[in-house]
C-alpha cells in the first residue's frame, strides 16, 4: 500500500497540492520525494496542505526545511485548514529560529579582544590569589586548632609524608644539584682562566650553591613531585567523594590530610635544601680537584677563611617559606578538583607550573630584598 500522494501538481507554474500521510513513519519516503524541490527556488511554490490526510510536526519540519518558512505560513491562509492543523504548524513555526538569530555575531577588532583577554586573565589572577590566601589562613586555623587538642595529632601521617616526601627525594635532589655544582664549576673555571683567577670558582660554587641554587633546584624538584602527588592524592579523594565523607562524619578533612602534608614539607625542604648544597659544593670540589689543581683541602680552607656563615642562613631561610607555598599550592588544587578524572590531570599540572612560578617570583623577590639589605 502506497503512503504518499505527495507531490501532486496541480500546474506547472507554481501551486503544488500535498497529499497523503505527512507522519514520522514516512519520513524517509516524503524525504526522498522532497530531494529535487530541495535544489530549486523556495520562493516559486505555492503549497496547498488541505488535502493532507495525516500530518504531524515531523510533516511540518519537512516541509518548513523544504519549501521555506514563508511558503509554509501562506500556506496557513488557506481556511479550508483545520484549527488543530492551523495551531500544529504555527507551534512549528515559532520553534524554528529566525534567520536574524542565527546570523554570526560580529567580530570585534583585534585590540578590543585582546584587551578583553588580558582583563580577563588578571581578574582571574587576583581571584586566584585571593583563594590562594584564604585557604592558607584555613590550614593556619587548623593547625592551631590542633596545637591545642593534643588527640588531634596525626603523628603517624606526618612521619608517612616526610619519608615519602622528604627521604626518597634526597637521591634526587643530591644527583641533580651534584652535576649542577659540576657544571657551574667547569663553566666557571672556563671562563676565569683568561684573568688568571680560576682560584674563584670555589667561591662561585659555594655562593651560588649556599644563596640560590640549591633552594631553587630542590623546590623546583619538590614541586613536581610532591606537589603534583598532593594534588592527584586529593583529587582522586575528591573523585571518589571521600572528603565528602569526612565533612559528613564531622571530621575537618583540613586538619587530617592538609595540615600534615605541609608540616611534613617544612621539616623536608630544609634538610632537602642543605644535602643539596652539599652535593653542589662536592660536585664542584671534584671539578676543581681534577681540571684546576685545587685540592680538597685547600677548596674547604677557603670556604673556611672567606665564606660568610649568613649565606647558608640565607639560603636555608628561604626552605620553610617554599615548602609552605609548594604544599598549600599543591593541596588547593586537589581541593579544586571537580570531579572527574580528567580534571585531576589538569589540577595536578596547573599545580606544578603554579608551584614553579610561584617559587622563582619568591626567590626574585628574595634576591632584590637580601641586596637592599646587604644580607
Amino acid at each position: 500500500m502506497e503512503f504518499i500522494k505527495n507531490l501532486k501538481e496541480e500546474n506547472a507554474a507554481s501551486h503544488l497540492v500535498l497529499v497523503g500521510d505527512w507522519t514520522v513513519n514516512n519520513f524517509e519516503k516524503i524525504k526522498s520525494k522532497l530531494q529535487p524541490y530541495s535544489t530549486q527556488n523556495q520562493e516559486k511554490f505555492s503549497l496547498k496542505l488541505d488535502h493532507i490526510r495525516q500530518l504531524d510536526t515531523a510533516g511540518v519540519l519537512l516541509i518548513a526545511d523544504t519549501f521555506g518558512r514563508q511558503s509554509l505560513e501562506k500556506a496557513l491562509e488557506n481556511h479550508a485548514l483545520s484549527k488543530e492543523r492551523q495551531a500544529m504548524i504555527q507551534a512549528v513555526i515559532k520553534a524554528i529560529p529566525q534567520e536574524e538569530s542565527i546570523q554570526p555575531a560580529p567580530k570585534e577588532a583585534w585590540p578590543i579582544r585582546l584587551f578583553e583577554n588580558v582583563g580577563l586573565a588578571v581578574s582571574n589572577t587576583w581571584k586566584e590569589f585571593i583563594h590562594w590566601i584564604g585557604f592558607f589562613g584555613m590550614v593556619i586555623a587548623s593547625f592551631l586548632y590542633i596545637l591545642s587538642h593534643r588527640k588531634e595529632w596525626r603523628m603517624t601521617s606526618l612521619i608517612a609524608n616526610i619519608d615519602n616526601s622528604g627521604f626518597k627525594a634526597a637521591p634526587i635532589v643530591m644527583l641533580l644539584c651534584f652535576m649542577v655544582g659540576a657544571v657551574v664549576a667547569f663553566l666557571g673555571a672556563t671562563v676565569l682562566e683568561s684573568f688568571g683567577a680560576q682560584v674563584y670558582t670555589v667561591h662561585l660554587v659555594t655562593y651560588s650553591f649556599l644563596r640560590e641554587f640549591a633552594i631553587i633546584l630542590t623546590a623546583i624538584l619538590v614541586a613536581g613531585r610532591t606537589a603534583s602527588a598532593y594534588t592527584a592524592q586529593l583529587g582522586s579523594m575528591k573523585v571518589n567523594e571521600e572528603i565528602d565523607a569526612l565533612r559528613a562524619s564531622g571530621v575537618d578533612p583540613l586538619s587530617i590530610l592538609v595540615v600534615p602534608r605541609v608540616l611534613a614539607l617544612i621539616i623536608a625542604m630544609p634538610i632537602l635544601t642543605f644535602l643539596g648544597m652539599l652535593s653542589g659544593i662536592l660536585g664542584g670540589m671534584l671539578v676543581a680537584a681534577l681540571s684546576m689543581d685545587i685540592s680538597p683541602r685547600l677548596f674547604f680552607d677557603i670556604i673556611n677563611n672567606t665564606i660568610d656563615v649568613k649565606h647558608f642562613l640565607v639560603g636555608i631561610g628561604k626552605a620553610p617559606i617554599f615548602a609552605v607555598v609548594v604544599a598549600i599550592t599543591g593541596c588547593l588544587e586537589g581541593f579544586n578538583v571537580s570531579g572527574s578524572a580528567e580534571s585531576v590531570g589538569q589540577h595536578t599540572t596547573a599545580s606544578v607550573v603554579k608551584c614553579i612560578f610561584l617559587v622563582i617570583l619568591l626567590d626574585a623577590l628574595f634576591a632584590i630584598f637580601f641586596m637592599e639589605m646587604g644580607w
